[in-house]
């Protein structure tokens, strides 16, 4: 009996990852703003959140490797002086406004915080903020290619 005829045989094909830049930036927002969750819980959790990745570094020998290190992370999340806490969400370098002249979300409590990153992940995977990431975008190529 032929060893290939035991296996479950089939045509596939590899999907292919979407070019769409709209939805480039909703998964690159939902991947910072998940990030932004865990950074709050361990905050919560009174431990330190650390995320590392790899980066390519020259060693004492002047060769490149590959080395782990750890990921520079800015809290999304401020303190006012009156001890409330605000939110406010950065693409291509730029604060995202949620609504005219409003770029920052009141939180309250720290403790509100996840639940709230929650609610605007499932806003940008529903498409609400796809006007003002794409506008942060061209702003930010428009800024690139005046500096080139």
């Amino acid at each position: 009996m032929s060893i290939l005829k035991t296996l479950k045989l089939t045509r596939a094909q590899p999907v292919r990852t979407s070019n769409d830049p709209v939805d480039r930036a909703r998964n690159k927002v939902i991947a910072a703003l998940a990030e932004q969750k865990a950074m709050a819980e361990a905050k919560l959790a009174g431990q330190n959140y650390a995320q590392t990745h790899m980066v390519w570094r020259k060693n004492e020998a002047g060769q490149r490797v590959r080395v782990e290190t750890l990921k520079r992370l800015r809290a999304g999340w401020f303190v006012d002086a009156s001890g409330q806490t605000f939110f406010g969400l950065r693409y291509a370098g730029k604060p995202i406004e949620f609504a005219k002249d409003k770029n920052a979300i009141a939180v309250g409590e720290l403790i509100a915080l996840p639940a709230i990153l929650d609610k605007l992940t499932e806003a940008v995977r529903a498409g609400e903020l796809d006007t003002q990431l794409a506008a942060a975008a061209a702003e930010r190529g428009h800024m690139l290619r005046k500096a080139g």
